[in-house]
Protein backbone atom coordinates (compact mmCIF):
# COMPACT_ATOMS: atom_id res chain seq x y z
CA UNK A 1 0.00 0.00 0.00
CA UNK A 2 1.11 3.29 -0.76
CA UNK A 3 -1.06 5.83 1.71
CA UNK A 4 2.23 7.82 2.82
CA UNK A 5 2.03 8.60 -0.78
CA UNK A 6 -1.84 9.44 -0.69
CA UNK A 7 -5.05 8.39 -0.80
CA UNK A 8 -8.31 8.55 -2.26
CA UNK A 9 -11.40 9.66 0.08
CA UNK A 10 -15.06 9.30 -0.35
CA UNK A 11 -17.50 10.63 1.50
CA UNK A 12 -20.30 8.36 0.44
CA UNK A 13 -24.10 9.04 1.34
CA UNK A 14 -27.43 7.70 0.13
CA UNK A 15 -28.29 9.84 -2.72
CA UNK A 16 -25.06 10.89 -3.50
CA UNK A 17 -21.23 10.66 -2.97
CA UNK A 18 -17.93 12.89 -3.22
CA UNK A 19 -14.29 11.85 -3.44
CA UNK A 20 -11.61 13.37 -2.87
CA UNK A 21 -7.66 12.42 -3.85
CA UNK A 22 -5.37 13.80 -1.29
CA UNK A 23 -1.42 14.34 -1.36
CA UNK A 24 0.87 12.86 1.12
CA UNK A 25 0.33 16.30 3.25
CA UNK A 26 -3.67 16.17 2.96
CA UNK A 27 -3.70 18.30 0.60
CA UNK A 28 -7.10 17.60 -1.85
CA UNK A 29 -5.39 18.14 -5.37
CA UNK A 30 -8.42 16.60 -7.12
CA UNK A 31 -11.91 15.93 -6.50
CA UNK A 32 -15.68 14.76 -7.98
CA UNK A 33 -19.28 15.01 -6.74
CA UNK A 34 -22.23 12.91 -8.40
CA UNK A 35 -25.77 11.51 -7.57
CA UNK A 36 -24.21 7.84 -7.29
CA UNK A 37 -25.50 7.28 -3.52
CA UNK A 38 -25.33 4.06 -2.45
CA UNK A 39 -28.94 3.69 -3.21
CA UNK A 40 -28.10 3.67 -6.73
CA UNK A 41 -25.56 0.97 -6.54
CA UNK A 42 -26.40 -2.83 -6.99
CA UNK A 43 -25.74 -4.94 -4.23
CA UNK A 44 -23.10 -6.85 -6.81
CA UNK A 45 -22.00 -3.36 -8.36
CA UNK A 46 -19.54 -1.76 -5.82
CA UNK A 47 -16.41 -3.31 -7.07
CA UNK A 48 -17.38 -1.25 -10.53
CA UNK A 49 -18.11 1.84 -8.92
CA UNK A 50 -14.46 1.54 -7.22
CA UNK A 51 -12.99 1.22 -10.43
CA UNK A 52 -14.92 3.64 -11.77
CA UNK A 53 -13.66 6.24 -8.67
CA UNK A 54 -9.65 5.40 -9.53
CA UNK A 55 -10.55 5.75 -13.04
CA UNK A 56 -11.00 9.70 -12.35
CA UNK A 57 -8.57 9.95 -9.70
CA UNK A 58 -5.80 7.77 -10.10
CA UNK A 59 -4.60 4.44 -8.89
CA UNK A 60 -4.73 5.20 -4.97
CA UNK A 61 -5.76 3.53 -1.81
CA UNK A 62 -9.45 3.99 -0.96
CA UNK A 63 -10.82 5.35 2.52
CA UNK A 64 -14.46 5.32 2.31
CA UNK A 65 -16.68 6.78 5.05
CA UNK A 66 -20.75 7.14 5.45
CA UNK A 67 -23.42 5.02 4.17
CA UNK A 68 -21.14 2.85 2.21
CA UNK A 69 -20.80 1.24 5.67
CA UNK A 70 -24.10 0.73 6.30
CA UNK A 71 -25.81 -2.44 5.57
CA UNK A 72 -27.57 -1.24 2.24
CA UNK A 73 -23.42 -0.29 1.42
CA UNK A 74 -20.63 -2.24 -0.29
CA UNK A 75 -19.70 -3.81 3.86
CA UNK A 76 -21.18 -3.74 6.84
CA UNK A 77 -18.57 -1.84 9.22
CA UNK A 78 -20.37 -2.06 12.65
CA UNK A 79 -21.28 1.24 14.92
CA UNK A 80 -18.49 1.71 17.01
CA UNK A 81 -20.44 3.14 20.87
CA UNK A 82 -19.92 6.38 22.50
CA UNK A 83 -17.19 7.95 23.81
CA UNK A 84 -15.46 7.61 20.42
CA UNK A 85 -12.39 9.59 18.70
CA UNK A 86 -9.96 9.35 16.07
CA UNK A 87 -8.45 6.14 17.36
CA UNK A 88 -11.42 4.38 18.37
CA UNK A 89 -12.95 4.66 14.68
CA UNK A 90 -9.10 4.06 12.82
CA UNK A 91 -9.08 0.65 14.82
CA UNK A 92 -12.54 -0.47 13.68
CA UNK A 93 -11.72 0.40 10.16
CA UNK A 94 -13.37 -2.76 7.88
CA UNK A 95 -11.38 -3.97 4.92
CA UNK A 96 -12.97 -4.93 2.14
CA UNK A 97 -9.47 -5.40 0.13
CA UNK A 98 -5.75 -4.72 0.78
CA UNK A 99 -6.43 -0.72 -0.45
CA UNK A 100 -10.12 -0.60 0.57
CA UNK A 101 -11.37 0.76 3.80
CA UNK A 102 -14.23 1.63 5.07
CA UNK A 103 -14.69 3.83 8.48
CA UNK A 104 -17.63 2.94 11.06
CA UNK A 105 -20.33 4.74 12.56
CA UNK A 106 -20.93 5.62 16.22
CA UNK A 107 -23.77 4.37 18.16
CA UNK A 108 -25.77 5.84 21.88
CA UNK A 109 -27.57 3.40 23.68
CA UNK A 110 -28.25 4.73 27.23
CA UNK A 111 -31.30 4.73 29.80
CA UNK A 112 -33.33 3.10 26.89
CA UNK A 113 -32.53 5.90 24.13
CA UNK A 114 -31.11 4.30 21.30
CA UNK A 115 -29.28 6.69 18.61
CA UNK A 116 -26.33 6.40 15.35
CA UNK A 117 -24.61 7.81 13.00
CA UNK A 118 -22.65 7.50 10.14
CA UNK A 119 -20.55 10.33 7.96
CA UNK A 120 -20.91 13.00 10.91
CA UNK A 121 -18.30 10.98 13.11
CA UNK A 122 -15.72 12.11 10.32
CA UNK A 123 -16.49 15.87 9.74
CA UNK A 124 -16.91 16.54 13.74
CA UNK A 125 -13.90 14.82 14.78
CA UNK A 126 -12.25 16.59 11.88
CA UNK A 127 -13.45 19.99 13.27
CA UNK A 128 -11.59 18.71 16.67
CA UNK A 129 -8.59 17.96 15.44
CA UNK A 130 -8.20 21.17 13.11
CA UNK A 131 -8.81 22.92 16.33
CA UNK A 132 -12.16 24.55 14.81
CA UNK A 133 -14.35 23.29 17.50
CA UNK A 134 -12.95 22.53 21.35
CA UNK A 135 -12.01 19.41 23.00
CA UNK A 136 -15.57 20.18 24.91
CA UNK A 137 -18.12 21.34 23.47
CA UNK A 138 -21.83 21.15 21.55
CA UNK A 139 -21.80 20.70 18.01
CA UNK A 140 -25.11 20.49 15.33
CA UNK A 141 -24.55 18.96 11.81
CA UNK A 142 -27.38 19.41 9.81
CA UNK A 143 -28.91 17.30 7.02
CA UNK A 144 -31.92 15.14 6.33
CA UNK A 145 -31.07 13.97 9.88
CA UNK A 146 -30.04 16.69 12.03
CA UNK A 147 -27.22 15.73 14.94
CA UNK A 148 -26.76 17.36 18.65
CA UNK A 149 -23.19 16.00 19.80
CA UNK A 150 -21.85 16.41 22.92
CA UNK A 151 -18.16 16.77 22.85
CA UNK A 152 -16.04 15.53 25.73
CA UNK A 153 -12.02 15.04 26.14
CA UNK A 154 -11.81 15.18 21.81
CA UNK A 155 -14.62 12.46 21.59
CA UNK A 156 -18.34 12.00 20.73
CA UNK A 157 -19.76 11.22 24.19
CA UNK A 158 -23.23 11.48 22.88
CA UNK A 159 -25.67 12.52 20.26
CA UNK A 160 -29.23 12.83 19.04
CA UNK A 161 -30.88 13.19 15.57
CA UNK A 162 -33.48 15.40 14.70
CA UNK A 163 -35.18 13.73 11.73
CA UNK A 164 -35.89 17.87 10.39
CA UNK A 165 -35.31 17.69 7.21
CA UNK A 166 -36.40 14.84 6.33
CA UNK A 167 -40.04 15.93 7.58
CA UNK A 168 -40.02 19.13 5.92
CA UNK A 169 -39.66 17.09 2.90
CA UNK A 170 -42.54 15.00 3.75
CA UNK A 171 -44.72 17.98 4.22
CA UNK A 172 -43.79 19.43 1.08
CA UNK A 173 -44.37 16.28 -1.14
CA UNK A 174 -47.36 14.46 0.95
CA UNK A 175 -49.37 16.55 3.12
CA UNK A 176 -52.02 19.91 3.42
CA UNK A 177 -49.42 22.31 2.77
CA UNK A 178 -47.42 20.73 -0.06
CA UNK A 179 -48.51 24.00 -2.01
CA UNK A 180 -47.37 26.11 0.43
CA UNK A 181 -43.89 24.92 0.72
CA UNK A 182 -42.79 25.03 -2.94
CA UNK A 183 -40.70 28.38 -2.65
CA UNK A 184 -37.32 28.79 -1.48
CA UNK A 185 -37.18 29.25 2.14
CA UNK A 186 -35.22 32.26 2.95
CA UNK A 187 -33.55 33.64 5.59
CA UNK A 188 -35.34 36.41 6.28
CA UNK A 189 -37.59 38.12 9.10
CA UNK A 190 -40.27 35.87 8.80
CA UNK A 191 -37.65 32.49 9.52
CA UNK A 192 -36.61 34.44 12.54
CA UNK A 193 -39.54 35.14 14.02
CA UNK A 194 -40.98 31.72 13.62
CA UNK A 195 -37.77 29.78 14.76
CA UNK A 196 -37.90 32.36 17.80
CA UNK A 197 -41.06 31.03 18.23
CA UNK A 198 -40.80 27.20 18.10
CA UNK A 199 -37.94 27.34 20.33
CA UNK A 200 -39.96 29.47 22.91
CA UNK A 201 -42.66 26.80 22.68
CA UNK A 202 -43.70 23.18 22.75
CA UNK A 203 -46.61 22.97 20.13
CA UNK A 204 -44.77 22.28 16.81
CA UNK A 205 -47.63 19.95 15.66
CA UNK A 206 -50.43 22.83 16.11
CA UNK A 207 -47.85 25.78 14.62
CA UNK A 208 -47.44 23.39 11.62
CA UNK A 209 -51.28 23.99 11.01
CA UNK A 210 -50.98 27.58 11.57
CA UNK A 211 -48.92 27.77 8.35
CA UNK A 212 -52.13 27.06 6.29
CA UNK A 213 -54.31 28.92 8.69
CA UNK A 214 -52.10 32.40 8.36
CA UNK A 215 -52.67 32.64 4.26
CA UNK A 216 -56.05 31.42 4.03
CA UNK A 217 -56.98 34.17 6.54
CA UNK A 218 -54.90 36.90 4.89
CA UNK A 219 -52.40 37.18 7.74
CA UNK A 220 -49.23 35.89 5.84
CA UNK A 221 -48.37 35.62 2.11
CA UNK A 222 -48.34 32.39 0.43
CA UNK A 223 -44.65 32.90 -0.89
CA UNK A 224 -43.68 33.07 2.46
CA UNK A 225 -44.91 29.80 3.77
CA UNK A 226 -41.87 27.96 3.28
CA UNK A 227 -39.40 30.41 5.38
CA UNK A 228 -42.31 30.29 8.26
CA UNK A 229 -42.48 25.96 7.84
CA UNK A 230 -38.77 26.00 7.93
CA UNK A 231 -38.54 28.48 10.77
CA UNK A 232 -40.80 26.25 12.93
CA UNK A 233 -38.87 23.09 12.13
CA UNK A 234 -35.40 24.01 12.61
CA UNK A 235 -37.08 26.25 15.99
CA UNK A 236 -38.53 23.19 17.43
CA UNK A 237 -34.88 21.18 16.06
CA UNK A 238 -32.74 24.03 17.87
CA UNK A 239 -35.27 23.47 21.41
CA UNK A 240 -33.78 19.79 21.33
CA UNK A 241 -30.08 20.65 21.07
CA UNK A 242 -30.27 23.67 23.66
CA UNK A 243 -31.76 21.04 26.47
CA UNK A 244 -28.20 19.49 26.18
CA UNK A 245 -27.05 21.29 30.19
CA UNK A 246 -23.97 22.92 28.57
CA UNK A 247 -22.94 26.29 27.82
CA UNK A 248 -20.32 26.01 25.91
CA UNK A 249 -20.67 27.95 22.04
CA UNK A 250 -22.20 25.80 19.61
CA UNK A 251 -20.51 24.62 16.42
CA UNK A 252 -22.90 24.40 13.15
CA UNK A 253 -21.00 22.10 10.78
CA UNK A 254 -22.03 20.97 7.63
CA UNK A 255 -23.28 22.83 4.33
CA UNK A 256 -23.48 26.39 3.98
CA UNK A 257 -26.93 26.54 2.50
CA UNK A 258 -28.01 24.45 5.64
CA UNK A 259 -25.63 26.13 8.96
CA UNK A 260 -26.84 29.77 7.74
CA UNK A 261 -30.31 28.78 8.81
CA UNK A 262 -29.39 26.79 11.74
CA UNK A 263 -26.91 29.24 13.07
CA UNK A 264 -30.00 32.12 12.59
CA UNK A 265 -32.20 30.21 14.52
CA UNK A 266 -29.41 29.10 17.18
CA UNK A 267 -28.85 33.07 17.43
CA UNK A 268 -32.71 33.60 18.69
CA UNK A 269 -31.47 31.61 21.09
CA UNK A 270 -29.27 34.19 22.20
CA UNK A 271 -26.73 31.57 22.23
CA UNK A 272 -23.24 32.23 19.87
CA UNK A 273 -22.84 29.72 17.30
CA UNK A 274 -19.87 29.90 14.49
CA UNK A 275 -20.27 27.90 11.13
CA UNK A 276 -17.66 25.27 10.04
CA UNK A 277 -17.55 24.14 6.26
CA UNK A 278 -18.73 20.31 6.61
CA UNK A 279 -15.90 19.47 3.31
CA UNK A 280 -13.28 21.07 5.23
CA UNK A 281 -13.79 19.36 8.21
CA UNK A 282 -14.48 15.91 6.52
CA UNK A 283 -11.11 16.00 4.79
CA UNK A 284 -9.09 17.35 8.19
CA UNK A 285 -10.69 13.68 10.02
CA UNK A 286 -10.03 11.25 7.06
CA UNK A 287 -6.42 12.60 6.52
CA UNK A 288 -5.91 11.71 10.39
CA UNK A 289 -7.52 8.15 10.25
CA UNK A 290 -5.47 7.85 7.15
CA UNK A 291 -2.28 8.68 9.37
CA UNK A 292 -3.36 6.22 12.15
CA UNK A 293 -3.32 3.06 9.26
Amino acid sequence: MRWPEGFIAVDWGTTNRRAYRLDGSGKCVDEFEDDKGVLSVAADGFPAAMAEIRKRLGDHPLLLAGMIGSNRGWKEAPYVPAPAGLDDLAKALVWVGEREAIVPGVSYLENGRADVMRGEEVQLLGAVVDGSIGRDGLACHPGTHNKWVTLRGGKIDSFRTVMTGELFSLLKEHSILSDLLQSEVELNDVFRDAARFAINNESLPADLFSVRARVLLGVARKEDAASYASGLLIGADVRVGLSYPTGADIAAVGRPELTRLYAAAIREASREVRELDGERCFLAGIHEIAKRI
